[in-house]
């Protein structure tokens, strides 16, 4: 049975910010706010706990998961960028953008694409995941809150709760999100491609706004 906090979307209680943070330490699989939907997310050194994202999203190694991070410094730890790559990802963040990256070789290659090697990565605009990363201190591994069967991220907590609680360990309400997830932009290829057009405007990265 999940867990379930009300943190202030704009001042994090720094109490219940310490316990989420323990929770995802001791491998448990949350529910939390972002910039642009809800999403999921575990440690991302814990086999068990991703697998249970992929069993609750039921999406396969061939779907991207992301690593939510505190700033542009630590996405650099976990992918490689040339120059062009680093400057569009340097306008998107923190921003709703997901880009996706040739992981680096430290990256565990169950969580990169299986064909590709990529991984995606972004940096939410969000008071509440970004002092959860900072109590972490290190990437949130997580997948857009989608149920199965669904095209729509969920946005609202007490649905989250009603439908997940005996699937997840924490429920965390900072009130509604926005409905639309991440824009996510291949940045693999040369000319990037917007995969998925969502919150993000492309226009702010100098690409066109128009999804592949």
């Amino acid at each position: 049975m999940a867990q379930y906090f009300s943190i202030h979307p704009d001042d994090p209680q720094p109490r219940l910010v310490r316990q989420a943070a323990a929770i995802v330490r001791s491998g448990g699989v949350i529910a939390y706010p972002t910039d642009s939907s809800y999403a999921l997310g575990c440690r991302i050194d814990d086999a068990t706990a991703v697998d249970r994202i992929r069993t609750l999203r039921q999406i396969d190694d061939k779907h991207h998961l992301t690593l939510v991070c505190r700033d542009l410094a630590e996405i650099g730890r976990y992918v490689q960028m040339d120059n062009w790559q680093f400057r569009i990802v340097k306008e998107g963040v923190p921003g709703s953008f997901t880009f996706l990256l040739p992981a680096a070789r430290e990256v565990p290659r169950r969580l990169k694409h299986p064909r590709r090697r990529t991984i995606g990565v972004r940096v939410p605009d969000h008071a509440v995941v970004r002092a959860l990363l900072s109590e972490l201190g290190e990437p949130i591994l997580s997948s857009t809150l989608i149920p199965p069967g669904a095209s729509d991220p969920l946005n609202d907590p007490g649905e989250i709760r009603t439908r997940f609680e005996r699937a997840l360990d924490l429920i965390i309400d900072s009130g509604a999100c926005h409905l639309e997830p991440t824009t996510v932009i291949d940045l693999a290829t040369d000319p990037p491609r917007v995969v998925r057009l969502g919150r993000g405007d492309p226009a702010r990265l100098g690409l066109a706004r128009v999804a592949a």
